[in-house]
């Protein structure tokens, strides 16, 4: 194919995912799945890899992240990004209108109503419609120039849209990160063991000023425009609702939650709806900006130093106040984790009775130096659990302890420890203790696992909240009727729950491991484990040296295998589950076995005698590597019925291919 057939192939991918991305992100109405939207977007970087020189720096591609910066360079703003007058009560609303309708001479104004957005303001500038510069807002004469992260940020476009582009046009607005996003990055945080942030505010001012672009390209970031500052033609439409609606035609997200009021009562009335739907809203914002809408009218009215006369921010009541901790406890969650919690004094924030707050974990708890006995702030956030903000050490009483966190969980007992450069102290009793029981008993049921059908969470809860279980081992001593009574059961689901359980005692040495739960051990891992120590007693007496030397196992993976076995209620909880039945063939992972040690097959199309996960695990288990595509690397493609593509590729190649009636004699080949 030629340079140019190469070319429009590109620039035509380009168009198509460009679309998309307006579709999604600016007019809430995508036309192809996530699935298609990902085949589309491999194909251009495929594309792209392999002619290099086609690549430009508005494909959707370069998004995924430049290199690490060393410092982010000042950016001088053309024009100065302004800050908003605040309005805190109904008398500076009405204060605000008067003086806008005074100087205009009139006496009803129209505004444009926008929730403001808890987020980082952001200056985008276009040339001839291409992103060449981003900045923040800094103290609004300058900012700091954090183009490459923004480049990052899917819902803000590379190119512009449209037949009437200005040659130059700054576009500004806010960057933000939705409570679900927010919600999730804390999660991911908490499982890698880093930092979690306080609020969605918090996240997303630290996730664009990261040096690195690509942990900023990782981070759920979204932006919205509200106006713009410098631009070269006379980009002047005659309202700010029209202004936004102009820059959503050249691909720019705006808000859904703006609208034209009438008068002062428009604004009071818009005000007290969004407050009573602020929970519902997908993004925190705190409070209301209103805008003369009439573009004439807001240069008539002109500026004052640092914010113009034809804009106001009404803000929502504070949800920060103070009161006192009366104890700190610590709870253990699902995975182990322990988190202390702050007893307090009952307090209405925003609304509502706090109670108790987050105060994350023991470096953030040590940080603070939160003791009991302390005068705090609280902040509370919609949703968000409320979380102590900082003490007040004025109001400090006198002889008050720091928090040390407990040495034995606070739930059942077992040893509680942190990894080094690790933020979460966890308890070691992952398979015993009552805090984490329905989480282990889940994992250990699931199908890659011990592989127990028909036994769910809604299952599992029941089972555990009417103590007919504690741990995974109570699980062989069930009977029949003891199940059948249970809701959305009866007496052949429960024989079949039996059944499952019995069929489940016949497993894989790797499949065990993994069952167990230990942190940081995931199926590949198990499979490693397996193959190195023959026996279970020999993997649960290993030090931290000789767990090293498994491919995959680092320190800290090392000592948590090691911590995992050093518990003896985990030990116990195994022995039980040892002499109810489970076992497996010594033979099966061991290194004697692996006949197809580097070889790398795929699997493609539908087999009759297993499943494409059960075909998976035994080529694993014989030691053999399965990959989901096709390359020259690749030794063999198992094809059963319905192939696709792998097949076709497999056969350009010159890959093997073999018939699922071959890949089962290679199975059971001696």
């Amino acid at each position: 194919m030629s340079v140019d057939d190469n070319n429009k192939r590109i620039e035509k991918l380009r168009a198509l995912i460009n679309e998309h991305n307006y579709r999604y992100h600016v007019l809430d109405d995508p036309s192809v799945s996530d699935a298609e939207y990902d085949r589309l977007f491999k194909q251009l970087l495929e594309l792209e890899r392999a002619h290099p020189e086609l690549t430009t720096p508005d494909s959707p591609t370069q998004r995924i992240g430049a290199k690490p910066l060393a410092s982010f360079p000042e950016i001088k703003h053309e024009v100065p990004m302004l800050s908003l007058e605040n309005a805190f009560t109904p008398e500076d609303m009405l204060a605000f209108d008067r003086r806008v309708r005074e100087r205009l001479g009139v006496d009803e104004v129209v505004y444009l109503a926008e929730t403001k957005i808890d987020g980082l303001a952001i200056s985008l500038l276009y040339e001839h419609g291409a992103l060449i510069r981003a900045a923040t807002r800094g103290d609004g004469t300058s900012g700091e120039d954090v183009t490459q992260n923004v480049r990052t940020i899917r819902s803000v476009p590379l190119t512009l849209r449209g037949p009437e582009i200005p040659a130059l046009i700054e576009v500004r607005g806010e960057v933000y990160m939705s409570k679900a996003g927010f919600h999730k990055l804390n999660q991911e945080q908490q499982k890698i063991e880093s930092k979690v942030f306080a609020n969605p505010r918090n996240a997303a001012a630290g996730s664009l000023r990261q040096l690195d672009p690509a942990i900023t390209a990782k981070r759920p970031l979204a932006f919205y425009a509200y106006g713009i500052g410098q631009f070269s033609t006379d980009f002047m439409a005659d309202t700010h609702a029209a202004l936004l609606q102009q820059l959503k035609s050249m691909g720019m997200p705006i808000s859904p939650e703006t609208k034209t009021v009438t008068g002062v009562d428009g604004c009071f009335d818009f005000y007290r709806r969004t407050a009573n739907r602020r929970a519902q809203i997908p993004y925190e914002i705190d409070g209301v900006v209103f805008k003369v809408n009439d573009r004439r009218l807001q240069e008539q009215l002109g500026f004052i130093s640092r914010a113009p006369r034809w804009a106001i921010a009404y803000k929502f009541p504070p949800q920060e106040t103070v009161t006192t901790v009366l104890a700190i406890d610590v709870q253990v969650g699902r995975t182990g984790a322990l988190t202390p919690v702050a007893r307090l004094d009952p307090v209405s924030v925003g609304g509502v009775t706090v109670t108790n707050a987050t105060l994350h974990n023991e470096d953030e708890i040590l940080r603070k130096d939160v003791r009991m006995g302390d005068t705090v702030v609280i902040h509370r956030a919609g949703d968000v659990i409320p979380e102590v903000v900082r003490v007040i050490t004025d109001r400090r009483p006198a002889k008050t302890a720091k928090f040390v966190m407990p040495a034995h969980c606070p739930v059942c007992g077992s040893a509680v420890k942190r990894e080094a450069e690790e933020a979460v102290a966890r308890c070691s009793g992952g398979l015993y203790c009552p805090a984490q029981c329905i989480q282990a008993i889940l994992h250990f049921a699931s199908r890659r696992a011990m592989d127990i059908d028909g036994l769910g969470d809604k299952l599992v809860e029941q089972l555990f909240q009417r103590q007919l279980i504690a741990n995974v081992a109570d699980l062989y001593g069930l009977a029949i009727e003891q199940i059948a009574y249970l809701d959305r059961m009866g007496t052949k689901s429960a024989a079949n729950l039996i059944a499952a359980l019995e069929k489940s005692k016949a497993t894989e040495f790797d499949r065990f491991i993994y069952a167990l739960g230990i942190r940081g051990v995931g199926e590949a891992t198990a499979r490693n484990l397996a193959m190195h120590f023959d026996t279970l007693e020999k993997l649960s007496q290993a030090g931290v040296e000789e767990l090293e030397r498994v491919p995959d196992v680092g320190p800290v993976i090392a000592n948590q295998i090691k911590n995992f076995f050093d518990e003896k209620h985990n030990q116990a909880i195994i022995d039980r589950l040892l002499a109810a039945g489970i076992h497996w063939a010594p033979s099966a992972t061991s290194t004697t076995a692996q006949r197809l040690r580097g070889k790398t097959f795929v699997l493609t199309g539908t087999l009759a005698a297993m499943t494409r996960d059960e075909a998976k695990h035994r080529l694993q288990s014989l030691g053999a590597k399965v990959s989901n595509s096709v390359s020259r690397k690749t030794d063999y493609v198992v094809s059963g019925e319905e192939t696709g593509s792998k097949l076709r590729k497999a056969r350009e190649l010159g890959v093997a291919v073999i018939d699922e009636k071959s890949f089962l004699k290679l199975l059971e080949e001696k």
